[in-house]
């Protein structure tokens, strides 16, 4: 994953206005970033590359501090749960 590619990630999918305790895992994380992808039309990385880019700006992948937000989180909730739709 390019920075600019995963700067851009962080900037539109994640934010620190959290309405609820629940910290997102590598899992939601992972699919969140997919869902992104999909929406910008851009083939993820592994989960791996992901993983290490947000090491590298200080997210921890296994206690994320933040929270979906945008069309990607849209995306995913609805993807992981198609009964909403």
């Amino acid at each position: 994953m390019d920075a600019t590619q995963f700067d851009l990630f962080v900037a539109e999918a994640l934010t620190t206005e959290r309405e609820t305790d629940t910290v997102l895992g590598p899992d939601e994380l992972y699919g969140l970033y997919t869902s992104w992808c999909l929406i910008h039309k851009v083939q993820p990385d592994a989960p791996e590359a992901l993983f290490a880019a947000l090491k590298e700006r200080g997210i921890d992948p296994e206690n994320c501090e933040l929270a979906m937000t945008g069309p990607a989180a849209a995306d995913y909730i609805l993807a992981s749960a198609p009964s909403l739709i």
